[in-house]
């Protein structure tokens, strides 16, 4: 699984610490950061983020985001409007197990500037580790496990079937926005050089 690390520009403080977090917990996966950094000379809001997320999973560049603004609810409303995406909100490390488990989603948004601040980084450590704790899908608790399972593959599908398509969102936005998304060159250079999505790649070749 490549897992991609992504966050508001609001919270460019925290970049380090979750990404080292999703590095040392997310054992035998590849881990890309992909900012919002510090010395980034364009800001991101979390709206344009979900997009820039968006994009990610739709081309299949990556396969999971871990994701934050300030309050993380924010991120999280905004990344499900995508169509693809099923984005959970992990306050703490027993929501983010449970999400893993039971809903089995592709990204995840945590409040990174609540309650990880310096003194939290624990706090996030640790949600970032029940995250990965174990594989994803695999129902909770054990004895509802194939319930739970049925369940999270009847959300995607009603999900899928309530919303247009990724492209068709797309063209849909304003010029001045995307213009804006596309700049954000290390998404969009590992798009191009690691999405195997050739509608998504395509569309992302003719607007920039």
């Amino acid at each position: 699984m490549i897992v991609g690390v992504i966050q508001a520009s609001s919270q460019t403080n925290k970049n380090n610490i979750l990404f080292d977090a999703v590095k040392e917990y997310a054992t035998g996966h590849e881990v890309i950061n992909f900012g919002c950094f510090p010395d980034d000379i364009i800001k991101y809001s979390y709206i344009e983020i979900s997009i820039e997320i968006g994009i990610l999973l739709a081309s299949k560049a990556v396969d999971f985001v871990v994701t934050g603004c300030s309050s993380g609810q924010g991120m999280m409303l905004a990344c499900n409007n995508m169509p693809g995406v099923i984005c959970g909100y992990a306050p703490t490390p027993k929501d983010a197990y449970l999400f893993a488990q039971i809903n089995n989603g592709n990204a995840i948004s945590l409040p990174l500037g609540e309650e990880y601040t310096y003194s939290g980084s624990e706090n996030c450590k640790k949600t970032v580790e029940m995250l990965f704790y174990e594989s994803f899908g695999q129902g909770y608790p054990k004895d509802q496990s194939a319930r739970k399972i049925s369940d999270a593959k009847l959300l995607k599908s009603v999900k899928e079937k309530s919303q247009v398509d990724f492209i068709t969102l797309l063209e849909r936005l304003d010029d001045n926005l995307i213009t804006k998304v596309l700049q954000k060159k290390n998404v969009v250079d590992h798009v191009l050089n690691n999405g195997t999505d050739i509608a998504t790649i395509n569309w992302i070749k003719q607007h920039i």
